[in-house]
């Protein structure tokens, strides 16, 4: 695994990331919906999703490095796209309950993901869990979301 490599993978990662929050900011819209009492402040959002970006992107070039565009990179692929696609879904376009079928499918190539990479790189395997149990996380907020509105 390269220098290189990693880094693409951060810029395109963390980068990616901090575009779509940026662009896809919550607004009013977003404040007046009814949120489950476990819903955490704002501000804890911005800080996970960097840490968990970082560990993705380490994950994703350490996987490249090994099986190059394999079946794992391709999941790594679907999960990003899927959670690239999450924010304009949900804050976008104001739809709860579409984000919510993203969500889950994110959820899903998050395992998918895990299950074919742990025979490759197992660290890279686990650098995924972190995020998986996020995004379980990330999932039931929005259900309830959907659920309260």
């Amino acid at each position: 695994m390269s220098i290189l490599s990693v880094v693409i993978f951060l810029v395109v990662t963390v980068g990616g990331g901090l575009a779509i929050g940026y662009l896809t900011r919550p607004d009013g819209w977003y404040a007046g919906l009814n949120k489950p009492a476990f819903n955490p402040p704002n501000w804890v959002f911005g800080p996970v999703w960097t840490i968990l970006y970082v560990l993705i992107a380490v994950a994703g070039a350490r996987v490249f490095a090994v099986a190059g565009g394999g079946t794992a990179t391709a999941a790594w692929v679907a999960a990003l796209a899927l959670n690239f696609l999450w924010s304009p879904v949900f804050f976008g376009l104001r739809r709860p309950a579409a984000a919510l079928v993203v969500v889950l499918a994110l959820l899903a190539v998050i395992v998918v993901f895990v299950v074919l990479s742990w025979p490759v790189d197992r660290l890279a395997a686990l650098l995924f869990l972190p995020y998986a149990a996020w995004v379980a996380f990330a999932a039931t907020l929005n259900a309830a979301v959907v659920r309260l509105n």
